[in-house]
């Protein structure tokens, strides 16, 4: 008997109180045409009502779409998420207390589905530890109306361990390429694997349901077995999207590139323009080593995998997205997508291995510094946003390199003969006496000896000792008009406080390649007294 159902039949199948739960990022994954009969139903009959929504990573395209359809007085009455700032109108409702509202880590909770679907008693980790998500210090809770703890703080082999509980999945929606008539789904045109299996496992495990979009549907047994990722045994109704409603990503209906079926040459990418961003993305970059696997944040972090390319470095890295692409380039202004990927790996199987310490260097942006090394990018001036995959790949990374500007809010620069120039200030200050949330804690990265540095255009500063610490000025700037005179508290200045190389503010560079080389010998170098001790 076939599966497939009509788009009007679907939102009927889901009641009122149930917890929905959803594998996709941006749109990649997201099955829009199936969230629009949701909402329609419920404008027009207030059912389904009072649902939990489940995600671990941002869904959206900062406009309509996404989790923008569930933001309605009463149809959500919690909220359990990685991120939420790619909705505007949902995070408006969390941040007001229209619902419960639970920020965790985006790794915990795609690895949640896994522990849902073998009946195990939840996650246990040490990511959160010390910041929001630690119920010492918010316990992810995101307003006041949200007010029972939901994580816990355990004690194993004298170790401690955050418990990030398991609940039943009433409902998966996900969304693939082609499912024949049995439900055999396959992903071959999506840009990214996510956590589509393991979430329909946990729903059927939990004796619920699993609803997949696809924008094809084959005869049954027509599907290589080996190109289909969640089994029909698994799936309890297709659904056939028109292609409007089934876009790989929040950028882009489709792109061969972005599914691994099409290879482009990288000197296709633009270069970037003599500006703040390719300031900061040059200094970052100096930060890579040979070999090295590497991931870049959203905004302005992405901008170094462009400077690699520009300067022909990039095939001595591998460049990594947290929703499971390994190699390649990602690609920038199309959060996690990338070109010429090498392979694909399911999202809870990367974070597996960014939680064990596999990343040599993350490289993320920064709403928020205090003087400890403590950073906010998750919450800020009346804003939820979330946390997505932050706080699991900065955790365990190897060395973390946070990079954004050193003001925010209508900065403008220029360079000439290489020196910068503000021509004029941001409105708001970064590096602030306290973050209004803790998503990255410099208590605990200096506990565990984690090199941290904070890359501006003007500044560079590291967490030595425990305390933010001004290393190197960019030629042209003011130690006390443009840099303490903006900041709301006094950094440690180095003894040895240096300027930034002044060739990453011109016009061309052509330094990384060398600068990279010479990296890799102080790397091997350090490696081989250490194993000689």
């Amino acid at each position: 008997m076939s599966k497939v159902i009509r788009i009007e039949e679907v939102a009927a199948l889901i009641k009122d109180g149930a917890t929905v739960c959803a594998s996709a990022l941006t749109l990649a994954g997201w099955p829009e045409e199936v969230a629009m009969a949701i909402e329609k139903r419920f404008l027009e009959t207030s059912h389904p009502a009072g649902l939990t929504l489940v995600h671990a990573s941002g869904i959206g395209d900062w406009k309509t779409k996404g989790t923008q359809h569930f933001a309605h007085p009463g149809m959500v009455s919690r909220w359990i998420g990685g991120h939420t700032g790619l909705a505007p109108n949902m995070a408006k409702m969390v941040i007001e207390g229209g619902c419960e509202g639970y920020c965790l880590p985006q790794g915990v909770i795609c690895q949640l589905w896994r522990e849902i679907a073998a009946h195990r008693p939840g996650v246990i980790t040490k990511i959160g530890l010390g910041t929001f998500v630690d119920p010492r210090l918010e316990g992810g809770k995101m307003n006041k109306a949200t007010t029972k703890e939901m994580v816990q703080v355990v004690h194993l082999q004298g170790e401690e361990w955050l418990l990030y509980p398991t609940f039943p999945v009433d409902v998966a929606i996900i969304r693939g390429t082609t499912a024949d008539e049995f439900g055999n789904m396959t992903v071959d045109d999506e840009g990214a694997l996510l956590e589509c299996l393991p979430l329909a496992q946990a729903a059927k495990n939990s004796g619920g349901i699993v609803i997949a979009q696809v924008e094809y549907v084959a005869q049954t047994g027509s599907l290589h077995p080996k190109k289909v990722r969640v089994p029909g045994v698994l799936v309890d109704y297709i659904v056939v999207a028109t292609p409007e409603d089934h876009w790989q990503s929040s950028a882009t209906r489709y792109n061969p590139a972005f599914s691994g079926d099409l290879r482009v040459p990288l000197n296709d990418i633009p270069d970037m323009p003599l500006d703040e961003r390719l300031i900061i993305a040059r200094r970052a970059a100096m930060e890579l080593t040979p070999g090295s696997v590497v991931n870049l944040g959203i905004g302005m972090p992405e901008g170094v995998a462009a400077v690699a390319s520009m300067e022909g470095a990039a095939e001595l890295l591998t460049l990594t997205t947290e929703i499971g692409s390994i190699g390649g380039i990602p690609a920038a202004g199309d959060f996690g997508m990338a070109y010429n990927v090498q392979a694909f790996v399911e999202q809870q199987a990367q974070f597996d291995w960014y939680d064990g310490g596999g990343l040599d260097q993350a490289f993320l942006g920064a709403a928020e510094v205090a003087p400890n090394g403590d950073v906010n990018v998750s919450k800020f001036k009346g804003r939820c946003v979330g946390c997505g995959g932050f706080i699991n790949i900065t955790q365990n990374a190897k060395k973390v390199v946070y990079c954004g500007t050193f003001t925010a809010g209508g900065l403008k620069i220029a360079v000439e003969d290489g020196k910068l120039i503000i021509k004029q200030e941001g409105k708001g200050k970064k590096y602030v006496k306290d973050v209004e949330q803790v998503t990255f804690s410099g208590k605990y990265a200096t506990e565990t000896k984690q090199p941290v540095l904070f890359v501006t255009e003007r500044a560079v500063f590291e967490l030595q000792d425990g305390v933010v610490t001004l290393t190197e000025i960019a030629p042209g700037i003011s130690l006390e008009t443009d840099i303490l005179a903006q900041m709301n508290f006094v950094p440690r200045i180095s003894p040895n406080l240096k300027l930034m190389p002044e060739g990453i503010f011109r016009p061309k560079w052509g330094g990384l390649r060398k600068i990279l080389e010479s990296n890799g010998t102080k790397a091997a170098a350090a490696v081989a007294e250490l194993t000689t001790a």
